[in-house]
């Protein structure tokens, strides 16, 4: 049986590692897919997760969540690469007012809610 892969897209600081550390601890194969820095919109194809989930932030949470050096204008370049991304993810979250327990309880809800839930033993 192939592995059930659960693929983690967004811009930078939206918690993507943070949320796929946590489905790792939860049993499942997640990978962060770092869709932000390639200059390709179909970057994420290439993996192939079998659901795909969207994590995005504004510029003011960024800064309170990191040390950054970029401003708008990058953010707004990685949401254009994210773009196609975006409209294939099964999910899409705004993490901006939510904690990243929160985030994990919203994708560990829809995650059960799938169809076929498959789990690392």
């Amino acid at each position: 049986m192939l592995a059930f892969v659960v693929g983690v897209v967004g811009n930078c600081v939206s918690g993507k590692t943070t949320l796929v550390e946590a489905l790792k601890l939860h049993g499942y194969q997640a990978v962060n897919i770092p869709q932000e820095h390639s200059v390709s919109p179909r970057f994420f194809r290439r993996l192939a997760p079998d659901y795909l989930i969207y994590l995005s932030c504004n510029l003011e949470t960024a800064k309170k969540r990191r040390r950054i050096s970029w401003g708008q204008e990058k953010l707004d370049e990685q949401w254009q690469v994210l773009a196609l991304a975006k409209q294939h993810a099964n999910l899409v979250i705004a993490t901006d007012d939510l904690s990243s327990g929160e985030v994990l309880a919203t994708v560990l809800i829809a995650l059960e809610g799938s169809v076929v839930i498959h789990r690392v033993k």
